[in-house]
């Protein structure tokens, strides 16, 4: 079985998925002002660079523990 960054895809879910995020997301991609996709694109960039940056810590520190124990039990 594949380990996976569940708890940052559940952030991202909750970050993403509730009406300010969805509102954030409206504005920066699907806006009919330029103005409005010019403030908003960073914002959501820089939260998906966050989370992108979570979610490889967190696989990592998984990786990491996982050869620990590994160690530990041989």
């Amino acid at each position: 079985m594949r380990r996976w960054p569940w708890i940052t895809t559940l952030l991202a879910a909750i970050t993403f998925l509730n009406p300010l995020g969805l509102d954030f997301l409206h504005g920066a991609f699907l806006a009919g002002e330029q103005l409005s996709r010019n403030i908003a694109q960073p914002f959501v960039f820089m939260a998906m660079l966050i989370l992108v940056a979570l979610g490889t810590f967190e696989w990592w520190f998984k990786r990491w523990l996982r050869q620990r124990r590994a160690k530990r039990a041989s």
